[in-house]
Parts: structure tokens; sequence; C-alpha cells
């Protein structure tokens, strides 16, 4: 038997490795490049390359928060959303008042069809089409680094 790494996974099996971890909902928005697939990354609040994610919405699925993740922090208008998670991975959440929490989160695949410069979170995020390969090393968080990496 090999040794899992748990700080991500792929396919439709959701892999909870800390039962005390929190919840989150993550995009991986696709769309075909010049040379390949790319990949949309947000910079976070505390300047960090992401996937656009949150927290799981009452009312939605968790398919339908990644849509809208994505439109809030990236300005993603239309495209199509996996049903089920491509994947996942394991990060630390870090919070205002200095407070790490472990995080689990599912991340849904978005194929890309239409984007604006208008959106909710254009003035505090920036935003950026990369290459599956120059967005593993953009990332530092070792479990989204690894999904890339999987999924390259």
């Amino acid at each position: 038997m090999t040794k899992l790494d748990p700080s991500f996974w792929t396919g439709r099996e959701v892999r909870l490795t800390d039962p005390t971890a929190l919840m989150q909902i993550g995009a991986l928005c696709l769309r075909e490049g010049k040379s390949g697939p790319e990949v949309l990354l947000v910079k976070s609040s505390r300047g960090r390359w992401i996937v656009p994610k949150g927290w799981p919405m009452d009312g939605h699925t968790d398919a339908e928060a990644a849509k809208i993740e994505a439109w809030e922090e990236g300005g993603v208008r239309k495209g199509h959303v996996s049903k089920t998670p491509v994947g996942g991975y394991m990060t630390e959440k870090r919070f205002d008042d200095g407070r790490r929490k472990p995080c689990h989160v599912s991340v849904y695949r978005i194929d890309v069809t239409k984007m604006t410069d208008t959106y909710p979170e254009a003035n505090q995020r920036k935003r950026k089409w990369m290459p599956l390969k120059k967005a593993k090393k953009k990332v530092d968080d070792v479990g989204l680094r690894a999904l890339l990496k999987a999924l390259m």
C-alpha cells in the first residue's frame, strides 16, 4: 500500500483528513490559452496567489457556491461548473486576530467562457490567468500546488 499524501486529492471522493477542519469551497477556473490550459489565480487578502474560494452558502449547492466565489473574487461571468469536486486540498485558514485553523477545500472545476472587469471584489483583489505550470510555481500553499501538479 502506498502512503497517501493528505495535503491534496483528486477525484470525486472527498477525503476528510481532519474532522475538526473548517470547510471551504474552491473554484478551479480554466480556459484554453495559447500554449495550453490556463488557470485563474487571485490574490488573497494576505497577498498570496490562490484559487477563488469561500464558505459554503445556505440555499446553494457547493458547485453553485464555487461559481459565486469565482464571480465575486475573479469576475467569472459564465462557465460550466462540475457537479462534483475535481479534488481538494488541506490548508490553513488564517484569521485577522492571528488564529490559524486547518481547512479542507473542496475544488470544483469551472470551464470559463466569459469574464468581466467589473465584479464585487475587483478593487480588493488582483487576478491573473496563468499556464498550469506557472500557476503551480506561484502558489505557496502546499496542498493547492500538489493539486495543480496532479491536474497537469
